[in-house]
């Protein structure tokens, strides 16, 4: 195994005649140190003093324009709505972005991770109350029903996959039958149209309509419990695929 390379460095002094010329030299060079910095305070402590107020000044100036930045952003997360309207117009990838920007506004630490090959995640969040939640959007026309099939792949992925507390499906439309009570029972959450609603447009948070209780339970709790003033719209809209 070859020697490993050392780095170059002083070599120890040998010997008192040595010591005594290393302290020499090391007493010297504190002097002239002193010296200088007695010349630099001397003549130029002004300009060193204005400097000093100056790089006060600046980082101060730092501080409160990035505080008042993140104030006026959280401002605007508040106010952040999206009409039924406007997330059916959009695009897939857009529907997603809406949904990341959502969670983001009720308190989500929220990346959007939707691709090919995404292993049904769209968007993943953290919360320090409530762990890592794993978003499956589903864009589609008004009317159309998602089906238990996406439930399947949300329940197979979400924990062992992607490490998630809880997983939810949402949709500008609806679900079958079949998919809201397999998700019930098997905890995959399910926000549909009316729901959604709620969310985008009414300032309800996420967490509220899921009923989530933190990382511990590791579950999902049907949203019909959640909101019986809903409880009918599950089963609206035009026929599916179950």
């Amino acid at each position: 195994m070859p020697a490993r390379r050392r780095l170059w460095r002083l070599p120890a002094p040998r010997g008192p005649l040595e010591v005594l010329g290393a302290g020499l030299v090391a007493l010297a060079a504190a002097v002239t140190l002193v010296r200088l910095l007695h010349v630099v305070l001397s003549r130029w402590w002004p300009v060193l003093v204005l400097a000093l107020l100056a790089a006060g000044a600046w980082l101060l100036w730092r501080r409160e324009t990035a505080v008042a930045r993140n104030q006026q952003s959280q401002r605007l997360r508040a106010r952040l709505r999206f009409s039924t309207a406007d997330l059916d117009a959009m695009g897939d990838r857009a529907f997603e972005l809406a949904l990341r920007d959502l969670l983001v506004r009720d308190g989500w630490r929220a990346d959007h991770v939707g691709r090919n090959g995404d292993q049904a995640a769209d968007v993943i969040a953290e919360h320090p109350r409530f762990g890592r939640l794993v978003v499956q959007a589903k864009h589609t026309r008004v009317g159309a029903k998602v089906g238990s099939q996406v439930m399947y792949q949300v329940k197979g992925t979400a924990g062992p996959v992607h490490g998630a507390d809880a997983a939810v499906v949402v949709t500008n439309g609806g679900f079958t039958r079949d998919a809201v009570a397999w998700g019930r029972r098997h905890d995959i959450g399910w926000m549909d149209r009316a729901r959604l609603d709620a969310w985008a447009d009414g300032g309800e948070p996420l967490h509220q309509l899921l009923g989530l209780t933190g990382p511990g339970r590791r579950r999902l709790p049907g949203l019909l419990a959640a909101l019986p003033r809903l409880r009918s719209s599950a089963h609206e809209g035009a026929p599916g695929v179950r």
